[in-house]
């Protein structure tokens, strides 16, 4: 059960990762101009139930409210995160 776990902006591969017991958890966005689609959010089943598609989808948005772009949730996922905590809907394209 992981404890502690650091969530990484990889640029060049367009998503935030978070690496842990050799697994790799993801959300993955395509940015275009001043919007960002937030694509897909996927954490392997061994790692599920610790909160880390939750911190990948905060980064994420964190990430783009700081670059000042519009969010469009096409991932089921970061749609239920945003409906879940209004104060990230602002962000919504």
């Amino acid at each position: 059960m992981p404890t502690a776990f650091t969530v990484v902006h990889n640029a060049a591969a367009s998503r935030f990762e978070v690496g842990l017991d050799g697994c790799l958890s993801v959300c993955a966005y395509r940015r275009q101009g001043e919007t960002v689609d937030l694509t897909h959010t996927e954490v392997p089943p061994a790692l599920q139930g610790h909160g880390i598609a939750a911190e990948l989808v905060r980064a994420a948005l964190d990430w783009a409210r700081q670059e000042k772009l519009r969010v469009r949730p096409l991932c089921s996922y970061v749609a239920v995160y945003m409906r879940r905590h209004p104060e990230t809907e602002d962000l919504r394209a």
